[in-house]
């Protein structure tokens, strides 16, 4: 069928865009369940101790409070993690990290519950602990787990890196260092439930993934998966973190045992404490061009703390290394990736799984090499971009929709017009201006591994469609872009389409709200189920209109014929004629990315079966006198395949430039100092630059209509550009984010720009 795009490239509304502006939409602690308990959780004060024991007599006694249940009332696994199972839901005997999960209280109030939390005795003997991932790797290194601190370990080798320095006329080696980081959304982790007249146990919670959260709770209670229904709440904000299991295993803890109502919210204290950081990374990296420019060699040593527990740690340190380099070619490479178990909050996924700590390390280093050449930044980047036909570091050929010579190009006049207008204009003497490019290139999906999708599509009797999808929309508006993408390809109306989403009792599973997966494989589910139904459509209605279904197309709510739109039939008219036949309107789509597992020592394979490219322009200036950094413009070129919908991924440029804003200047989470939002600083949106989105469209083939994505991609190369920007502006490299106003100061005097 020869489809004309109605839908896909336009910036229709979004789906629950206007519900949003209403304030209809009720996110998990905004539930009210008749009856419902309050539940809390004890958590530890210790970073490192056994438990000896817990009393909770006394505060069983106490008015309200109905039962406290410690590790022993857990009935299935008490270990959980999406990767590697570490992670207890409440803790057995030994405590890793400040924040672990003690006990349970169930009351029927606040009041009583908080009380509770204050009655509870728990005898800790202290053990040593340790704080530093190399350290940790020590062989006199308290243990954390039985099996020893090293979680994984990632090492891509390729080409001889002996040869590749030798042949070098310029080599570079510097350290670089990122922080823990905060998700810091608008929405706390809540959830409520309750057990329904069939006996499951029913759980509203704000999630990225609702069938792994099934998969867990179920297997933490020894259930079969049906007896869980876990249903995505309205979702304020992500980012990763709520990928993890938080509340859910609680609420359905108490649920299995009370089998009454209960919720539960987080303040934004516990969030702080008790979940996932963003991974701190130490990247030594060592690199060499010729007089050319063109990269001969690089030697990367990346050190990933973990925290406590797993989470996605390996998918971090694996993507790390594959991302170190950047969207460069290159023959000569080594790469060791270590991901380290301290007794640190456990990290997890956060926007980007590595690539954004990588990114700020090889952008740097591209800048410091074209220093030494004498040579202008772009003009290095050119040199070694990835395009058709080059072989990525694991080995992998690039086929198409390898756009980062594109975003080069469209970044280019408003790079040379920053270079001859904005740097040397008259400023006041106490400020100086620096211009900074970053770069990237992101993997879509999971990698080197399967991540599959599913979706279902069904028409009723009238001709209306319903998407069934278990896709969850955190804000970024994955189900407007998959029902453009139905819509599409039936050719209906996009606001008469009905969606079912991110509800394992309705849905099947469309994998995790991560590494920018959704609009390329959830969308080709859902385009592999559209085109299903959209093959039984065209069957009915060439026998009703007398000719080959080859030559019919759908379109404007309509079976028509390619060579006369005047002889077509309605889809209502169909779907009538279809129930009268007994002829069910439905259609299931599955996709599920061709990659390959790298190799466990060489590190080489096709991690990925497509990849998001970017570059980004920072323009900025510092005061010498306070040390204060304004980031007055960033222009953002970013190959999404194809725009599904252009104006959602201008907002997600938009909001990945602040979100990197942040990484880059002020936000880090000290364990053990962090409590709150009073502690940690986040953009504003006095903070934010300007910002001037360029949509690049190198489209790709497997995609649906030539989608990629750029969810994560939006964040990537914006503290790579602020770095380098800054680095011209003071005449001095920080290698330590964030660039927050103590290391600008330190930059600065090192400089010889302060204090004069």
């Amino acid at each position: 069928m020869n489809l004309v795009y109605q839908t896909v490239g336009q910036s229709i509304d979004k789906k629950d865009g206007r519900q949003r502006l209403r304030g209809e939409p009720l996110f998990s602690a905004d539930l009210e369940l008749e009856n419902a308990l309050v539940l809390k959780v004890l958590r530890s004060s210790k970073a490192h101790a056994e438990i000896e024991s817990i009393d909770s007599d006394a505060a069983s006694a106490l008015p309200g409070v109905v039962q406290i249940f410690t590790a022993r009332d857990i009935p299935g696994r008490n270990l959980m993690g999406i990767i590697n199972k570490d992670q207890p839901l409440l803790v057995v005997d030994k405590v890793r990290s400040l924040g672990d999960a003690v006990a349970l209280v169930a009351a029927e109030s606040e009041t009583a519950a908080n009380a509770a939390l204050q009655a509870i005795r728990v005898d800790y003997r202290d053990l040593p602990a340790v704080f530093d991932p190399q350290q940790a790797l020590t062989e006199e290194a308290p243990l954390i787990h039985a099996e020893g601190n090293l979680l994984c370990r990632r090492d891509i080798i390729r080409g001889d890196i002996h040869a590749g320095f030798a042949a070098a006329a310029v080599i570079v080696e510097q350290t670089y260092q990122t922080s823990f980081v905060e998700h810091a959304f608008l929405e706390p982790d809540a959830g409520a439930g309750y057990v329904d007249s069939d006996g499951v146990l029913v759980i509203h919670a704000s999630t990225q993934n609702p069938h792994y959260d099934r998969s867990e709770v179920s297997g933490v209670l020894r259930l079969p998966k049906e007896r869980v229904r876990i249903i995505q709440a309205a979702t304020g904000g992500g980012f990763g973190s709520k990928l993890d299991v938080n509340c859910q295993g609680f609420i359905g803890l108490a649920l299995y045992h009370l089998q009454r109502p209960v919720r539960l919210v987080y303040t934004r204290e516990e969030s702080f404490l008790a979940t996932a950081k963003r991974h701190p990374l130490t990247i030594t990296m060592k690199s060499g061009v010729d007089s050319t420019g063109k990269l001969t060699a690089a030697k990367v040593r990346i050190l990933c703390d973990t925290g406590a527990y797993g989470s996605y740690g390996i998918a971090v340190v694996s993507r790390a290394a594959v991302h170190a380099l950047g969207p460069y070619a290159l023959d000569n490479v080594a790469i060791e990736s270590l991901g380290v178990y301290t007794n640190n909050p456990y990290c997890g996924a956060m926007r980007g799984f590595g690539a954004p700590q990588a990114a700020f390390a090889s952008e740097s280093q591209m800048d410091l090499l074209a220093a030494e050449l004498g040579m202008d930044p772009l003009k290095i980047r050119k040199i070694n971009a990835l395009r058709p036909g080059s072989v990525t570091v694991t080995g992998q050929k690039l086929e198409a929709s390898v756009g980062y010579l594109e975003c080069l190009e469209a970044i280019e006049p408003y790079y040379q017009a920053a270079k001859a207008e904005w740097l040397p204009a008259q400023v006041p003497e106490y400020r100086r201006r620096g211009i900074g490019l970053g770069g990237m290139f992101y993997g879509i999906g999971n990698t080197g591994t399967k991540n599959p999708s599913t979706a279902r599509v069904v028409m009723d009797q009238t001709g209306q469609a319903t998407l069934y999808t278990g896709c969850a929309d955190i804000g970024q508006g994955s189900s407007t872009v998959l029902i453009q993408i139905l819509a599409e390809t039936l050719g209906l109306e996009y606001e008469n389409i009905q969606m079912v989403a991110a509800d394992t009792g309705r849905t099947t599973s469309a994998g995790a709200t991560s590494a920018s997966r959704q609009t390329y494989i959830s969308g080709n589910a859902v385009l592999d189920a559209s085109k299903k139904l959209a093959a039984i459509l065209c069957s009915l209605g060439a026998r009703q209109l007398k000719t080959a279904a080859s030559d019919l197309v759908l379109r404007k709510g309509q079976v028509q014929d390619r060579r006369d739109p005047s002889r077509g039939i309605s889809l209502a008219e169909l779907a009538a004629l279809a129930r009268k036949q007994g002829i069910e309107l439905f259609g299931e789509g599955r996709f599920d990315p061709v990659t390959t597992s790298l190799d466990p020592e060489t590190g080489q394979g096709d991690p990925y079966a497509t990849y998001a490219f970017a570059c980004q322009l920072a323009l900025l200036s510092v005061d010498v006198l306070t040390g204060e950094v304004r980031v007055d413009k960033v222009v953002a070129a970013h190959d999404v395949g194809r725009a599904v919908h252009p104006e959602n991924v201008k907002g997600q440029i938009c909001g990945g430039v602040a979100m990197g804003l942040g990484f880059a200047l002020m936000e880090a989470f000290e364990p053990g100092k962090t409590e709150s939002l009073k502690d940690y600083h986040i953009p504003t949106c006095s903070d934010m630059p300007e910002v001037i989105p360029l949509i690049v469209e190198s489209e790709e083939p497997s995609g649906p209509y030539g989608a990629k994505g750029v969810g994560e991609p939006a964040l990537i190369p914006t503290a790579p550009a602020i770095a380098n920007g800054l680095a011209l502006a003071l005449g001095e490299r920080i290698t330590t984010l964030p660039a927050n106003l103590e290391r600008v100061l330190e930059a600065g005097l090192k400089a010889g720009l302060f204090g004069a």
